[in-house]
Order: structure tokens, then sequence, then C-alpha cells
């Protein structure tokens, strides 16, 4: 019996140990963003964003007396890429939880690995698909694709526009984007006159913008990300077509205003709100963080926060929020994001509920113009 006693406070004196090892230890968290590649416009400043966060909460004194570790991977847009970097952080690393990846090809890849392994996975993407229909592990922090055609089809209907062009990127952004825009058109009394597609690499796109301009199309949506989109506006101006033009959230940063120039002049998209955190009423819920993040972001970076970098911001965030609530297991992790309600971030207010892990509305967008160089709201 003495031996037993004996044995049993050695067990409990290593198991104290351990616990109190790990209460002193860290909580590592994966990234896995496009820095470099075609998407780097979106990886890199997701990256940025994370570490800045991640380096804020450690500075405030971690998570419970918990600091972060941020082990972030470039995948360079590269979705097989993306699966190997994701098994790496979970097998190798041990992380808690990742965040990313930037796009949406990438996300869908890298989902049968998060689920798994059961591992807390929030995208940065925004492919509907990517949460729909509901996984256990997997959330996004990117607006869906369906609640930005939704806001452009709000501003058709209003100035009573109801024959659309659509040009969409073959890729999964561009293929999911067109996927909602067809199947939205007859609810809100929009009629597709003509559909085509353009790769992810091409340079020169009036072949399809010709064949637009002999259609009845009274507005032009053009869905993808930089630098595509850029070259489409360039070549509307090239072909003198006066057919409204109107971008995806895909290039809502300035990086779009600057591959675009004066193209970029009057074409209008559906864009979270941080690009005109400034412009919004004092009112709105969302502005202090948005005002923060803005902030923070130039004074480490010296460049301006944007759309991209706060879906890691938010990203970052949630997970701050859910082991504040529950604990820094993964189970515990993916329980509390679930039950996320009303937390107020850079892409909109987030309310996750087991049958939405996507978590947003249509108010999480605004619709936005390019003006000389900036960005206004569109009333």
């Amino acid at each position: 019996m003495r031996k037993l006693i004996a044995t049993c406070s050695v067990v409990s004196i290593c198991f104290l140990s351990a616990t109190a090892v790990f209460a002193a230890g860290t909580v590592k968290i994966g990234g896995l963003f496009a820095v470099t590649g075609p998407a780097a416009f979106l990886g890199e400043p997701e990256r940025n964003t994370a570490k800045m966060v991640v380096e804020e909460i450690n500075k405030a004194g971690g998570i419970k007396g918990h600091k972060l570790e941020l082990i972030a991977y470039d995948t360079s847009g590269d979705a097989t890429k993306a699966v190997q970097l994701a098994t790496k952080l979970i097998k190798d690393d041990h992380v808690t939880a990742i965040i990313g990846p930037s796009t949406t090809g990438e996300s869908m890849a890298v989902i049968q690995v998060a689920e798994r392994e059961q591992v807390p996975l929030i995208s940065c993407a925004a492919g509907i698909k990517i949460t729909e229909p509901v996984k256990k592990w997997v959330f996004k922090t990117a607006q869906n694709d369906t609640l930005a055609v939704v806001k452009i089809y709000e501003y058709l209907q209003k100035h009573k526009l109801s024959k659309v062009a659509i040009l969409t990127v073959s890729d999964g952004f561009g293929a999911s984007g067109r996927e909602q825009l067809k199947s939205q058109a007859a609810k809100n009394g929009i009629s597709i006159v003509s559909d085509d597609t353009y790769g992810p690499k091409d340079t020169d796109m009036t072949a399809q913008l010709t064949k637009i301009r002999g259609s009845q199309a009274q507005a032009i949506i053009c869905w993808g990300t930089n630098p595509g989109p850029a070259v489409i506006a360039k070549n509307v101006r090239q072909l003198g077509i006066k057919t409204p033009l109107f971008m995806s959230h895909g290039v809502s940063s300035k990086k779009f205003i600057e591959l675009a120039g004066e193209a970029a002049e009057g074409i209008k998209l559906p864009s979270g709100k941080v690009i005109v955190a400034e412009l919004l009423p004092a009112s709105d819920r969302q502005k202090s963080s948005l005002m923060a993040f803005v902030k923070d972001y130039k004074l480490h970076y010296h460049a301006e926060g944007d759309h991209f970098g706060g879906h890691a911001w938010d990203a970052v965030m949630l997970l701050k929020n859910a082991i504040e609530h529950g604990g820094d297991s993964r189970v515990t992790i993916r329980e509390q994001l679930e039950k996320t309600h009303g937390f107020a971030g850079i892409g909109g207010v987030f309310s996750y509920s087991a049958r939405d892990h996507a978590g947003l509305n249509k108010d999480a967008f605004v619709l936005v113009e390019v003006r000389k160089k900036g960005w206004v709201i569109v009333k």
C-alpha cells in the first residue's frame, strides 16, 4: 500500500509538473498564405496582419497566460503545396488551429486534411463551397461570393439594368462566382446575355469584350482576382466600351487601382468596409475595430490595411475569443468558434452556428466606386 501511495504521488507530481509547463507554454497556430505568386496581393497582407495581431496579443500578456506562436508558410497559391504544408503544420509543428489558405482552390483542397485530422481551419477565401455544406472543422472569414453578387444585383435592380454580361476567371474563385451570378440572376430580375471566361494568366481579353460589345448587355460583371481584372479594365477603355463595369470583391484593394491606372476610374465593386473605414458613421459597430486595424497596419508596414489583411485579423481574433472562452484544445476551439455571436470584426459582424460556418450577411459588404485613385461609398 505504501508503495502504491508513493507511486501515485510521483505520478501526481509528474502530472502537475506537465500541467505547469503547458500553462507556461505557447499555443501554436498555423498560417497558410499565398505570399508569393499571382495571389500574393491576398497572402502578403494576410501574413503581415496575422504576425502583427499575434505580436500585439503577446505584448499584452497573451491569452490566459499563454503566448501565441504563429507558424506561417507560403503556399504560392498552389493547392498541392497547400495540402502538403497543412499536413506539415499538423504532423510536424503540432498546431492547434490553422488560418488560411488565401484562395478558394487551396481551401477546398485543404478541407479534407482539416476534417480528417480534426483541426480547426479558418479559411481566408471567399468561395461559398468552403462552408456550404457545413464541414465540422472548417470556418471562414472572407465574405461569401453569394453576398457580393446580391450587392451588385441590388444596385442593378435599383437602376433598372436587367441585361448583364459576365466574364469570370477559370479558377476556383471565378467558378464559384460564376455559379452564384447565374443561380441568383432570375430571382433578381437579371438576364445574362453573355457568359464568357478567361484564364488566370491571360494578358488580353479584347476578344471576349468585343463579343460583349456586340450584345445587349447593360452592365458587365468581371469576377476574378488580380491581375486579370485590371487587364479587363484597360481593355474596356481601349475598346471604347461605355457599358458600366463592375468587379468582384476579389480586387478590393489599392493594388487593383495601381494595376488598372486611369482605367479603374468609375468601376464599382462590393467590398468589406475597411477600405472606406473613415467614411463610416460613428454608429457603425465595426468602425472602432476597422480604424484600429488601419492604424496598426500603417504603423507596422507603412501601407494601408486592406480587405484581405482583414480576413487574417478576424481569424486570429476569433481564435483568441474561442481560447478565452473555452480553452486551447482543438475540440474546445472548434466548439467555441461555433458559438461565436455578434463578434464585430473587420469583414463584418460574425455569428457562427452549427448550420452556418461563414457567419456573415449582406451587410458585411458596401458597394464602393473608384474615384480619383481612391474609394467612395456608393449610396
